[in-house]
C-alpha cells in the first residue's frame, strides 16, 4: 500500500504508473464524482462540443473499465500525490481516425489543474509505458487545430503532425490534426 498525503491510501496493486508527482490507477465506479467535475465542464470538454451527461460519464467510466479487461489499457485516474486528489484523467485507447486504426494517447484534466505540467508528465508517463511495457511501436493523438494546449503537449512528447482530418462528430464533421510519434 501507498500512504499519500494524510492518510489517502492507494493499494499497490492498483497503481499502473507512478511519476514524481502523479500516480495512474484504473478508473472505478467510486471517481464518478471527480469524473463527472471533469466531463461536465463545458470549458474542459469544448472539444467534444458538450459537456457530458450524468448517463454519459457513468457510460464513460464502464467504457473504460470495459476496455482495462479487452485491451490491457485505457485512460487512467490521474492522482496527485501531494494531496490524493483526481486531476485528470490520462491514457492509452485503441481507436479509429480517418478510417485507419490506432492507438491514441488522451488527456483531460480539471481546469483547477492546467498550466501546471501535470498533462504532460502524465501524457509522458504513457508513452513511455506503451513503448516500453506495451511494445506499442506507434502513438497519434486527435486534437483540435484550436486547441493549442494539448498541441503543445503532443509536441513536447516528440510528436508532429501528419495529417488534418474531419472527424464526425454527434452529426457534424469536426476539423482535427492527427499527430504522431513512433517508437
Amino acid at each position: 500500500n501507498k500512504l499519500i498525503n494524510e492518510g489517502w491510501l492507494i493499494m499497490e496493486q492498483d497503481i499502473v504508473i507512478e511519476t514524481p508527482r502523479l500516480i495512474l490507477r484504473k478508473i472505478t465506479i467510486d471517481d464518478y464524482p471527480n469524473v463527472s467535475q471533469i466531463l461536465q465542464d463545458i470549458e474542459v470538454m469544448y472539444a467534444w462540443q458538450h459537456a457530458f451527461s450524468d448517463e454519459e460519464v457513468s457510460d464513460w467510466i464502464n467504457e473504460n473499465m470495459m476496455r482495462y479487461d479487452r485491451d490491457g489499457y485505457s485512460y487512467w485516474a490521474v492522482i496527485k500525490k501531494c494531496s490524493g486528489h483526481l486531476v485528470g484523467v490520462c491514457g492509452l485507447i485503441a481507436e479509429s481516425a480517418d478510417n485507419e486504426d490506432y492507438i491514441g494517447i488522451g488527456y483531460i484534466f480539471n481546469k483547477t489543474f492546467w498550466h501546471q505540467g501535470l498533462g504532460f508528465e502524465s501524457a509522458t508517463a504513457c508513452k513511455n509505458y506503451a513503448f516500453r511495457n506495451l511494445h506499442i511501436s506507434e502513438l497519434i493523438a486527435q486534437i483540435r487545430p484550436e486547441n493549442f494546449s494539448s498541441r503543445k503537449v503532443a509536441e513536447k512528447l516528440g510528436m508532429s503532425i501528419i495529417k488534418q482530418f474531419n472527424r464526425l462528430y454527434r452529426g457534424e464533421m469536426v476539423p482535427h490534426l492527427l499527430y504522431r510519434c513512433s517508437k
